[in-house]
């Protein structure tokens, strides 16, 4: 089994390019941006023209057939670029000339994957690298996790901790309890702002604690599954 690593541009360097290299399970798939604009852009210059052309040509016939407007075309290719750091290095540039409605949209990937199309490269190696950034975005900007400002290393370390623990929690009560709703898929602040932001009446019993829900509210059978989920499951056994 082949390890892919993927990174943004500022990842496409030649020490790490190397380091992946000597390993032989492991491949690299790392952008390179729009491309520098006199040595690497040109090399799709040609590309770029066709899908131009073509994307003007299917505009045309939609409108002509009054059919939904194309918004883009892609064309993949590969370009003949070696850096002057990369000698020593198997690399295999490719990019994807796109032109959308809103203009160009050229991107550039290098890579050491030689039994692949450009296509293959780009959309199902490279893209994907978009999800994952949006489980880290997911980890910073709705449980915080990057929120270590204490002075001490074990500090923000817990701190690190206990948001990846939320996050684990977050992910199981979507695969168990939320499976089949509308927040199955849902990122964490979706699930905080509708499940836990909520006013609620708080009644407390000798023997136990009520909580009243508005009758107006939109996720009452949701969170009516959710306790009834969490009520089923069996106590961890201690120790």
């Amino acid at each position: 089994m082949t390890a892919i690593i993927r990174g943004d541009s500022h990842f496409a360097q030649p020490e790490l390019m190397q380091v992946v290299e000597q390993d032989k399970a492991a491949d690299y798939v790392l952008g390179k941006g729009a491309g520098h604009p006199t040595a690497l852009l040109p090399q799709s210059d040609e590309s770029m023209a066709e899908a131009r052309r073509c994307l003007q040509e299917r505009t045309a016939n939609a409108r002509s057939n009054d059919l939904a407007i194309p918004y883009r075309v892609r064309i993949y290719g590969e370009a003949n670029y070696q850096a002057k750091s990369w000698k020593g290095l198997n690399t295999r540039v490719i990019y994807k000339a796109e032109v959308n409605q809103m203009g160009d949209n050229p991107r550039f990937v290098v890579t050491s994957i030689t039994n692949a199309s450009a296509q293959c490269i780009y959309e199902q190696f490279y893209c994907p690298r978009g999800q994952d950034e949006n489980y880290i975005k997911h980890l910073k900007n709705d449980l915080s996790c990057d929120r270590t400002s204490d002075m001490s290393f074990r500090a923000n370390a817990l701190r690190m901790y206990y948001a990846c623990a939320a996050y684990v929690l977050h992910y199981e009560m979507r695969a168990i309890a939320l499976k089949g709703t509308e927040l199955e898929k849902a990122q964490p602040s979706t699930v905080i702002a509708k499940l836990f932001k909520i006013a609620v009446k708080v009644v407390e019993y000798k023997d136990r604690v009520k909580l009243h829900l508005p009758s107006s509210n939109p996720m009452k059978e949701v969170l009516q599954r959710i306790t009834e989920t969490f009520t089923a499951l069996p106590f961890p056994k201690p120790g």
